[in-house]
């Protein structure tokens, strides 16, 4: 008989999601089991070798916000970094790195084996041992039990995953690794939902034998920042990235493997995601289009493995090696494996609570790709949520939820919860009402005191919150009193196009302006320099964004608290909403399935009207 300890939480799975969840609730003071069927791919990039983007970098700092890792690690490993939309407003400043795959996996390798608590299996699950409904292990192929007090599953695309190239197709969780099964056939058993998703992935072509002149080079920001508000390593050498275009003549061959194509010939059954399509369904949807961008991205610093992000597809091999040959810069490309699309099961996630617990099974939590998402830092805010709150349900503490108006985090969840998905859901700033307080800038001075009080972000990281917040306001202060006289700033003004004074203003008037920056005043105005001096860069920056933006963040704050009183409505115990027959016969059937626990919750329903939450609140007694 096999024999080992028991656990607090065990975490299936170590992509993005499980190696957050173990991290956390290991950091946090829990016995942890990392189950993975490779311990060689450990947060392995699947995809494209990048961390953030649009909205996906503000999950990104916000999980480094909280304590988690991802942030960290991706600043170690990064070889570019730009900030993204730094055209547009503040709120849509979206930081993104370019990341060297392999030792991103191997950093995430080293943070969890330097992690105490933290225990690993290799092995394939193929189930979870329930007993009065209520999970207390998991089953291994061997045969063995590991018991737990809680489980977390993120299982990714390895969920019975089937490949397809061409009108080949054959069993796997992602290149040369086998599916899981046995978990799904469980759940639903259990009385789970399923569907079927796909997803798929690029070319990999060997960057030696690309021509970069015929390409668009994009290079990495000049002064490049981070994801991390510690004091991570600074990127000092940087890999460009390069843009090409293709053109009608591959579209044409392109267009010579539909009959073979398995998402054509519908031998895929599962969606993929809208905002990723493959090269085959772009030109098939957009064929007035006669070109589509293809983003030339190194997998790595010292590797000349090159993906070609934009180029997803799951046609036959030749059809894509011939297609790409066609591209500018790529007529001697060297292929080094194919693109490919997977399918996968996945959970509907209506069937979890907002601590990312199951409904029907006790301590079993769902995160990452089982739950309907793509991404990678859409799996990493869950794996992170799933082990705070498995922490807390096992040591009888209070479930940790955050808002919609609190962070990305929040609105994900909340979206995943109560709406549900019947495609790849990835996050985007369009998403979150609440978007100009949930910053990429401020993610430190929205989220690290409660990740402080949960005990998971450090002393050394509230200190510099509150070192900001005080410099913060300071500089405000500051730029409300500093006196400018019309001599010493007309001639700026004047260069800018901006109206000139006639009598002395504060320099806050001033930065109210759109196009006067605090460069512009600092370059003219020695003594506004020296007086800023002493404060940090990030401190600066935020009494900027603060001052240019004040009606609009005081909106948002006052539209915030209008939303929280409904949040402060709880809904008590398990309502029968099919005995409330004022509500719509929608409503019913929703609230039922989903049964909200506050009044907020429910308001945010699909199919669930106001006129149905003021029957609802009536039938409460509000």
């Amino acid at each position: 008989m096999f024999q080992q300890e028991e656990y607090d939480i065990i975490v299936v799975g170590a992509g993005h999601a499980g190696c957050e969840a173990a991290a956390a609730a290991a950091n946090l003071g829990s016995k942890v089991l990392l189950v993975t069927m490779n311990m060689n791919t450990i947060a392995q990039m699947s995809c494209n070798p990048a961390m953030g983007g649009v909205a996906k970098g503000q999950i990104v700092r916000e999980v480094d916000a909280l304590g988690g890792q991802s942030g960290i690690i991706t600043d170690k490993t990064m070889i570019q970094f730009r900030m993204l939309n730094r055209s547009k407003g503040p709120a849509m400043w979206s930081p993104r790195a370019q990341s060297d795959r392999m030792r991103f996996a191997e950093e995430w390798r080293h943070t969890l084996e330097q992690t105490p608590n933290v225990d690993f299996w290799q092995e394939s699950v193929t189930g979870i041992v329930v007993e009065n409904d209520t999970v207390v292990g998991v089953k291994t192929q061997l045969g063995i039990e590991f018991r737990g007090k809680s489980v977390v599953l993120t299982n990714g695309t390895f969920l019975n995953g089937l490949i397809h190239i061409g009108e080949k197709n054959f069993g796997g969780g992602r290149a040369a690794e086998k599916k899981s099964t046995g978990i799904t056939e469980q759940l639903i058993e259990l009385g789970f939902e399923t569907g079927r998703m796909k997803t798929g992935t690029p070319p990999r072509v060997d960057g030696r034998s690309l021509d970069y002149s015929k390409m668009e080079e994009q290079a990495g920001d000049d002064v490049p920042s981070k994801f991390s508000y510690l004091d991570t390593p600074a990127l000092v050498k940087q890999r460009p990235c390069y843009i090409t275009y293709t053109n009608p003549e591959v579209h044409e061959i392109l267009k010579e493997g539909f009959e073979k194509s398995p998402m054509f010939q519908g031998r895929i059954k599962g969606l993929g995601p809208r905002y990723c399509p493959s090269v085959e369904d772009k030109i098939n949807r957009f064929a007035d289009k006669d070109r589509h961008q293809i983003f030339v991205e190194p997998e790595g610093s010292s590797t000349v493995e090159m993906y070609i992000n934009g180029f997803s597809s799951s046609l036959p091999e030749d059809v894509q090696y011939r297609a790409l040959r066609k591209i500018a810069g790529f007529e001697n490309a060297k292929m080094f494996r194919p693109g490919y699309a997977i399918e996968y099961d996945f959970f509907p996630p209506t069937q979890l609570s907002l601590t990312l617990e199951t409904k029907r099974v006790k301590n079993l939590y769902f995160a990452g790709q089982i739950n309907g998402t793509t991404g990678y830092e859409e799996a990493a805010c869950q794996g992170l949520m799933a082990g705070i709150n498995a922490h807390n349900k096992v040591h009888g503490r209070e479930p940790f939820i955050l808002k919609r108006s609190e962070a990305y985090i929040g609105v994900l969840i909340d979206d995943l919860v109560n709406k549900g998905t019947d495609e790849p859901y990835r996050m985007f700033t369009s998403r979150a009402e609440h978007r100009i307080l949930l910053r990429q800038d401020n993610a430190d001075l929205r989220l690290t005191p409660l990740g402080h009080a949960l005990g998971l972000a450090s002393d050394e990281r509230l200190f510099r919150v509150e070192q900001k917040q005080r410099e913060t306001t300071e500089v405000v202060e500051l730029l409300k009193n500093f006196a400018i006289e019309p001599h010493e700033i007309n001639g700026l003004l004047t260069e800018l196009g901006s109206a000139t004074l006639h009598e002395r203003t504060r320099a806050i008037n001033l930065l109210r302006r759109p196009n006067l920056e605090l460069e512009h005043l600092t370059r003219t105005l020695p003594g506004l320099t020296l007086a800023l001096a002493p404060f940090q860069p990030d401190s600066l920056e935020q009494a900027i964004i603060l001052i240019k933006y004040e009606s609009y963040i005081e909106k948002e704050n006052q539209q915030a608290m209008r939303v929280a009183e409904l949040e402060n409505f709880v809904i008590q115990g398990r309502l029968d909403y099919q005995q409330m027959p004022a509500l719509s016969h929608e409503a019913r059937e929703k609230l039922l399935r989903v049964q909200p626990e506050t009044i907020g919750q429910a308001a945010r329903i699909s199919g669930v009207s106001p006129a149905d939450i003021s029957v609802l609140m009536v039938y409460l007694g509000r």
